[in-house]
């Protein structure tokens, strides 16, 4: 079977705005990068740093529940287009910052202009493309962001050996240059119109379907984003085994999300929503929770390769049980609600899990997380799809 077959005959604007962000991520590094930039740069305590990625999370959080509705008023394409040209700008101004509130400031800035990108860029792509397409479309939206995420912390960790602040200008630089590939290249046209496309759904803040598929989909994010927080203090502070090996494990994480994750998702195109979650749950429990045993460049890797495979399974299954629920007039709502769960456990998961390591130690932090994926699991795995709403009152 070829994996690639399921992308064929993709929509040409499908592709454009794949190729921005691609751009975009391969110079992705200041965020992995921000706890050792505070603690090694700056000179911050753990404590500090972790709050540091809260103050980011935040920021995340207050452009959610805005973002999606913006775009969905005044344009995907607008808001894609403004979200990277002011993160791009500003992640060249961060390293200048030297009074603590004024980074936390442009970090909180720097969070919430981020943010607006994800649900209008959601968003574009179901309109794009016809709802048949719309796994192909999600799995190279990813495979275009994990590509880019194959060099982009590799390359982070190099530049951070020698220069933190070459970091955020790598980065914003790359930002501002997928700004102007979809500034030069995207002309969206308009979607042919659907079955459901008369119907005005219900708000997705009412949706109790939507709501039963998010909630516990937070606290498995928030073990997820342990790469932020507590594992690059794992593998450089207490492994000692430094910056680029840290680097490396997004580079192994990400080749093979290239590798796999379109092959992987279309041959489980045909299983229930609540199956696909629960094993990606499951694989991100061992893989976190086995973390505990890892203390050398092998057993990290292996336990990389675990916590990947429930990645690869979560996300896409996710982002197409949201898709599936959203009627397409509140398709940016939807997806923005989507990304505020993204941001309300990047606010929460690091700053939670570098506390919990500084008091407990880091074998309690991942055997929690152990825990906590197992039984976000068996939630999701109750989850039905019923489709688009019609009403406010699904259960």
């Amino acid at each position: 079977m070829n994996p690639w077959k399921g992308l064929r005959g993709l929509p040409r604007e499908v592709w454009l705005v794949c190729a921005s962000t691609l751009v975009n991520r391969l110079g992705t590094m200041a965020l992995p990068f921000l706890v050792l930039y505070l603690t090694e740069a700056r000179r911050w305590t753990p404590e500090e740093a972790g709050f540091g990625m809260m103050v980011y999370g935040a920021g995340a959080l207050a452009a959610g529940p805005f973002a999606g509705r913006l775009a969905d008023r005044l344009g995907h394409v607008h808001i894609l287009k403004a979200s990277l040209w002011s993160s791009g700008a500003l992640l060249l101004v961060i390293p200048f910052a030297t009074a603590r509130p004024m980074l936390f400031a442009l970090i909180f800035l720097w969070a919430a202009l981020t943010q607006a990108f994800w649900p209008s860029a959601m968003a574009l792509l179901a309109d794009l493309a016809p709802p048949e397409q719309r796994k192909a479309v999600y799995a190279l939206h990813r495979l275009s962001v994990n590509l880019g995420m194959a060099v982009g912390p590799a390359l982070g960790g190099l530049i951070a050996h020698h220069s933190y602040r070459w970091v955020f200008w790598t980065d914003g630089l790359s930002t501002l240059a997928g700004a102007v590939l979809l500034g030069l290249l995207l002309k969206a046209r308009p979607r042919a119109a659907t079955p459901h496309d008369n119907v005005r759904g219900a708000s997705p803040w009412r949706d109790r379907q939507l709501a039963f598929l998010l909630l516990p989909f937070v606290p498995l994010l928030m073990v997820f984003f342990q790469i932020e927080g507590t594992l690059p203090l794992w593998v450089v502070r207490d492994l000692g085994l430094g910056s680029r090996f840290y680097g490396l494990l997004f580079t192994v994480n990400t080749l093979l999300i290239v590798a796999l994750e379109v092959a992987l998702n279309l041959a489980m195109a045909r299983w229930p929503h609540g199956r696909q979650l629960l094993a990606g749950a499951i694989c991100l429990a061992f893989g976190f929770g086995l973390t505990a045993w890892a203390t050398g460049v092998t057993t990290l890797i292996l336990t990389t390769i675990i916590w990947t495979f429930g990645e690869m399974i979560l996300f896409p299954a996710m982002s197409d049980a949201v898709a599936t629920l959203a009627p397409p007039d509140r398709r940016g709502e939807y997806m923005g609600l989507l990304s505020l769960c993204f941001a309300a456990a990047l606010a929460l998961g690091p700053w939670l899990g570098v506390l919990a390591y500084a008091k407990a130690g880091p074998r309690a932090v991942w055997l929690a997380t152990f825990g906590i994926s197992l039984l976000a699991g068996l939630a999701l795995a109750r989850f039905r799809s019923l489709g688009p709403a019609q009403g406010s009152h699904r259960a």
